[in-house]
């Protein structure tokens, strides 16, 4: 008898991803979808599964998904989307619909949550019990893992919404975010740098000083990140963090932010190996759904 298969579901504001994992991580089959109203998406994504040439093997099923959502097993609204500025999806039962559509058991928690687990599994967290994952592209968000666990509390982290000290004369743009304008989310994301500088992340010269203060932004939040949970590591993804040379910049500044308080090794040499990259890359998300439904099946 072969092993397991994996279904997977990494859930995004503008698409779905969908996928058979074998065991050991090996994709067998997959497909992305636009994200359009939760019937027409959920039924897409259930008849890719369904059609599967795999789908005799499938053991359990990992969806890591946008938010907010509620994550606590027993709640109330365990499994639903909660209130969310994307139309249409604000308490949708995204657990209740595949487990009377599959029949089985359903790992669920948000996007980063998920690709913070993958990365302590399989990337560049391996073998750490204390890890964050942010994030940074169309939004930001970030996932933790606290001992071991991921982190939910009352739902689960919105680090990315957490206010950051700034110099208004050197930066008087008011953010993007609407719930609460200048939040990290507000000044540092994808859609931010674009409404600032009237020019797509990806076509400002590497020498703009935008990256300047993006690093600056992001460092703020990490110095906050690092007195708050102490993490082993942080992993820095998404859209944004495609612009490597944010790395030496946000280290730099990290450092000078944090001066000197905690006397960590870690943090007094450079941060190299202490604020770095995915490891998994883009398969972050889709692996983290992956682990997710892993973590199902091994409470059955």
């Amino acid at each position: 008898m072969h092993p397991p298969f994996f279904a997977a579901i990494e859930g995004g504001g503008t698409k779905f991803l969908c996928a058979v994992i074998a065991a050991d991580n090996t994709i067998l089959d997959q497909k992305r979808l636009p994200t359009s109203l939760p019937e027409q998406t959920l039924a897409a994504c259930l008849d890719f599964f369904r059609q599967s040439p795999h789908r005799a093997g499938i053991a359990a099923l990992g969806i890591a998904s946008f938010g907010p959502l509620d994550p606590r097993r027993g709640s109330p609204t365990f499994g639903k989307i909660l209130a969310t500025p994307k139309p249409g999806w604000s308490g949708t039962d995204l657990v209740g619909f595949f487990e009377k559509a599959l029949g089985l058991p359903i790992g669920f928690d948000t996007d980063v949550n998920g690709a913070v687990l993958a990365e302590a599994k399989w990337g560049a967290g391996k073998g750490l019990r204390d890890l964050i994952y942010y994030t940074i592209g169309t939004g930001i968000g970030a996932g933790a893992l606290v001992n071991g666990q991921l982190l939910h509390g009352m739902t689960h982290p919105e680090m990315g919404h957490v206010r950051l000290p700034r110099a208004r004369e050197r930066d008087p743009f008011e953010g993007v975010c609407p719930f609460h304008g200048d939040c990290f989310e507000g000044l540092a994301t994808g859609p931010a740098i674009t409404v600032r500088w009237g020019v797509p992340a990806d076509q400002l010269p590497k020498d703009h000083p935008a990256w300047d203060l993006e690093a600056e932004y992001i460092a703020l939040a990490l110095q906050g990140t690092i007195c708050a949970f102490s993490p082993e590591r942080i992993i820095l993804g998404g859209g944004v963090m495609e612009q490597r040379q944010l790395f030496p910049l946000i280290r730099q500044k990290t450092a000078a932010f944090l001066n000197g308080y905690i006397r960590d090794q870690r943090l007094l040499n450079g941060m190299e190996e202490y604020i770095v990259p995915p490891e998994l890359g883009s398969r972050a998300g889709i692996l983290g759904a992956k682990a997710l439904a892993e973590m199902a099946l091994a409470e059955i």
